[in-house]
Formats: structure tokens, C-alpha cells, sequence
């Protein structure tokens, strides 16, 4: 497993940098907050946790130039206790960051978990979600990720851990 201390390091100062960003921990809750004229965009991620690392960097992955210069890239969020209208919302969001973050685990060395992110609800649709994550993981192993995904994923993998 790669530490996350150098992760940051190495996709602060070899990656993110080119594009005017910065992988952050020590937040309480994750956010990505759009650059501000001298300032970098920052992808913040909670606490010390890789997997919140990795998974706010797919996010990071799946943004375009024009989300990318809005703070939450101009998504919606709702917090914890969405109702199932919500959580499909939610699901639906999800795949494509989600099997982003399960390759980035992958060569990270880290176990993957998908994520409802609706602990104290009741939905349903969970299995189908894992599913679906599992299809899009497989689709992109088959044709290809984005270029910064990929780009990503051969920095990592050709980093000698």
C-alpha cells in the first residue's frame, strides 16, 4: 500500500501542479474549492483517509474544465438521511467516480468499498449500485479511462513504492 503521504506528495508535485491544484487532508468533510485568481483549486479530502483521498481525486477525474472552475464542481448534495428519490439521484452520480476510485485503490494497494454514503437511512438499490460500479470499472479496463484518469493511474503505477 502506498502511504498517503506520499500520494499527496507525489500527485501534488509531479500531476495536480499543471493544472493549478492541490490535494489537501485534514478536513472534517470533503469539498473541492475552485481556484481563485492566485490562488490553487484545492481537492479536500477528510481527515488522514486515503480512500477519501482517492475517491475526491475521481471526482477530481470526471469534472470537466468548466465544473472544475465551480467549488463542488456545481453538484448538489444532500447529506446523510436522503430519501430514496435522493439516494437513486445519488447512485446514479456515483458510478463513474466511484469505479474511477475503485482503480485508483487498486493500484494504490487499498481495499475499495463502495460508497452509499446514507448511513442512517434504509435504501434500496445497493446491490444493483455495486453492480453497476462493476460494469463501469469493467467497461473502462475494456475501453479505455479519461486521459487524466489514465494519466493518474501510470503515475502510481510506475512510482516505485
Amino acid at each position: 500500500m502506498i502511504d498517503l503521504n506520499v500520494l499527496v506528495n507525489l500527485l501534488n508535485n509531479q500531476y495536480l501542479n499543471q493544472y493549478n491544484t492541490k490535494l489537501i487532508a485534514g478536513f472534517y468533510e470533503p469539498f473541492y474549492k475552485a481556484a481563485i485568481e492566485s490562488e490553487p483549486a484545492e481537492i479536500q479530502f477528510s481527515h488522514d483517509y486515503i480512500r477519501s483521498a482517492l475517491h475526491e481525486l475521481a471526482h477530481w477525474c470526471v469534472a470537466g474544465v468548466e465544473r472544475r472552475k465551480l467549488d463542488d464542481y456545481g453538484y448538489w448534495y444532500a447529506a446523510d438521511g436522503r430519501n430514496q428519490q435522493q439516494q437513486d439521484a445519488f447512485f446514479k452520480l456515483e458510478i463513474k467516480p466511484q469505479a474511477i476510485e475503485w482503480a485508483f485503490s487498486i493500484v494504490c494497494g487499498v481495499e475499495f468499498e463502495a460508497s452509499v454514503d446514507n448511513l442512517n437511512n434504509q435504501v434500496e438499490g445497493v446491490s444493483q449500485f455495486q453492480n453497476s460500479l462493476k460494469i463501469q470499472l469493467q467497461n473502462y479496463i475494456r475501453n479505455g479511462y479519461p486521459m487524466r484518469t489514465q494519466e493518474i493511474l501510470n503515475l502510481i503505477s510506475n512510482f516505485d513504492k
